[in-house]
């Protein structure tokens, strides 16, 4: 099972610095990929956590992060189809993934803040009929000249998009999703699942098979999908998978693997005491850089 790194894109932490720094060391480190999510805004009187008053742009990040950076993947986890316009975001992934030399990953997903589809003009409704037609769509971006799409939902006209990304015939398109037809969906269409921050870390093999299921019957190869965990790390009496002492979450991990995980990146965003507006930033950056020596994957 590979091991991902969360850059710091919530709260205090979330500086220029500290992504540089952060990315550079867990290349050197042999992680394997850098993650991102995204949040537009947050609602007046809201109930959200604090991981969301303040969130960067996640491709703007990649973007940083790229530049700093020659071998470590980078992925969102996630960006929500309706807030772009397909042919802006098959855009700016195929500049990502050009300016990595190929490295993007394009975890994408339906969005469910409600104030965030009002924000950017989306309709609510049909979230899943629409993204269906948009990954059909994104792919046509990506592919060969002339490009074209006529859908119910979506209209590419004829013409020239340039450049493709490096990675042919695209970045792989990764959803994050948590109800059966959505998980049915990844099966038919995507090269993988990304689960998220509220998931039942002892309960990820359901759907994976469901996932798996859908691909087979789709007459797809189920072993060539990607299952990616977002693995949230707290510093927090152990109530949980992954909260503990760092020892405790390192034998966790062998566990996402055996349920079929094939991928696992560590997210401190949602912590708390390291992705608040008000955290100490520094107190932060500390914590990140012990979390991420004690999981590297080649440490013995």
């Amino acid at each position: 099972m590979r091991i991902g790194f969360a850059l710091p894109v919530s709260g205090s932490w979330a500086t220029p610095r500290n992504v540089a720094a952060l990315a550079r060391r867990a290349e050197e480190l042999g992680y394997s990929s850098l993650w991102t999510f995204q949040r537009l805004l947050v609602p007046a009187d809201s109930t959200l956590p604090p991981v969301y008053r303040s969130v960067l742009d996640p491709l703007v990040v990649l973007g940083y992060a790229a530049a700093v950076t020659e071998r470590v993947r980078l992925g969102t986890a996630i960006v929500n189809m309706p807030y772009l316009a397909p042919a802006v975001l098959a855009k700016q992934l195929a500049t990502l993934d050009v300016l990595s030399d190929g490295r993007v990953d394009a975890g994408l997903g339906l969005g469910w803040a409600r104030e965030e589809f009002q924000a950017v003009g989306a309709d609510y409704a049909r979230r899943g009929t629409r993204a269906e037609e948009y990954l059909h769509c994104l792919r046509a971006l990506w592919g060969p000249d002339p490009v074209e799409h006529a859908g119910a939902f979506y209209r590419v006209p004829r013409g020239s998009v340039r450049p493709k990304p490096v990675q042919r015939p695209g970045p792989p398109i990764l959803l994050g999703a948590t109800a059966e037809r959505a998980m049915r969906r990844i099966g038919r269409l995507a090269d993988g699942w990304i689960s998220n921050s509220r998931a039942d870390l002892t309960a990820l093999a359901g759907p994976i098979r469901q996932v798996r299921a859908a691909a087979e019957a789709a007459g797809r190869d189920p072993a060539a999908l990607r299952f990616v965990c977002r693995g949230v790390v707290r510093d927090a009496p152990r109530t949980r998978p992954l909260t503990g002492s760092l020892d405790e979450v390192r034998a966790d991990l062998p566990d996402l693997a055996a349920q079929g995980m094939t991928e696992v990146f560590v997210d401190l965003n949602f912590d708390p005491t390291i992705g608040h507006p008000d955290a100490d930033p520094v107190a932060a950056m500390r914590r990140a850089h012990e979390v991420l020596e004690a999981l590297a994957p080649d440490r013995p």
